[in-house]
This record gives structure tokens, sequence and C-alpha cells, in this order.
């Protein structure tokens, strides 16, 4: 696919250690970079003028199979050209930690706050990280892997109504 070659030449050439891993997936590029240099490909891909990636599609989560890692995925858009790009960063579940993407993108604010709330990623630098849609005395984070799906607190049911 000549974009990913494009991106991948370009990224390469100003970062040259940043991408650990790259693919197309459903004629998307997808780029894994490494997360200390997410925030720096981001604006790059943003300003430069040939790529001009100046849209943010989407901001979320995701955590490894292993459930070892969490990571966000963000998906970037080119409206002139439609070049549609998805970049993944990983890190440690137990560090959760990375740069906001607020200062490029103010419409990053919501999705980097729904990310908290349901990933538990903090986003360093963010101008108000708080639960957008959970109740804050929460401590638990509903789409990670080892949040339980049924309320254990509860005793009005009988496993034998669900077939258990």
């Amino acid at each position: 696919m000549e974009l990913l070659e494009k991106i991948k030449t370009a990224i390469t050439e100003k970062f040259p250690q940043a991408i650990e891993n790259y693919e197309v997936s459903y004629d998307f590029p997808v780029f894994y970079i490494k997360k200390d240099e997410i925030h720096q490909v981001l604006e790059f891909l943003k300003t430069d003028t040939e790529l001009n990636f100046h849209f943010l599609t989407d901001l979320t989560g995701i955590q490894s199979a292993d459930e070892k890692q969490l990571g966000v995925i963000y998906h970037l858009h080119n409206m002139p050209k439609n070049y549609r790009v998805r970049l993944k960063t990983y890190f440690d579940i137990n560090k959760p930690e990375i740069p906001t993407a607020t200062d490029l993108w103010p419409g990053a604010n919501w999705m980097e706050r729904e990310t908290y709330d349901f990933f538990g990623v903090k986003f360093k630098g963010h101008p108000k990280l708080k639960k957008i849609l959970n109740v804050d005395e929460m401590d638990a984070f509903p789409l990670r892997k080892d949040f339980p799906l049924e309320d254990q607190t509860r005793d009005d049911k009988s496993d034998k109504m669900f077939g258990r």
C-alpha cells in the first residue's frame, strides 16, 4: 500500500526508533508507536504539510490479550486527500500514563476522559481529567478484562435461573 510506505518513511526519517511494528488492517495503515514518542509522532502527523492528518476522528483505550498492558488507539484523518491512519501505543497496566493529545486536538478532551473512566489511562497534562460517565466513587474500570461481568454483591438471584 502506497500510503503505508509514505507514512512509514516520513515517521522513520523524523523518529527512527518510534515505530515498533506496522501493518494494514481493514484497508487502514496501522502503526504501533513507542509510548515515549507517541505525542511527537502525533504532532508530526498533524503538522506535516504533506501528510496533514489534521483531524482526530477517534481515540480510545485497549487492553492486550495477556491483560498485562493497556494501550490507546488514535484514528487520524486527512480530509482533503481522504487519507486515514490508525496509531496504537501500549504501556504497562501498572503505570497507565500517556501524554495528552488535547494540546493538539481540543476535541480529544472528552475522548481522553472516557478512556480514563473506562480503562484507567491517565493522560498527563490533560486540563481536567475526571470521570465522564461513571460515578466518582467507582474504583474499577469497566472495560478492563478483569472487571466482573456480574455484580458479586447481589444475593437476590439464583444461578439456576441463568442455566448454571
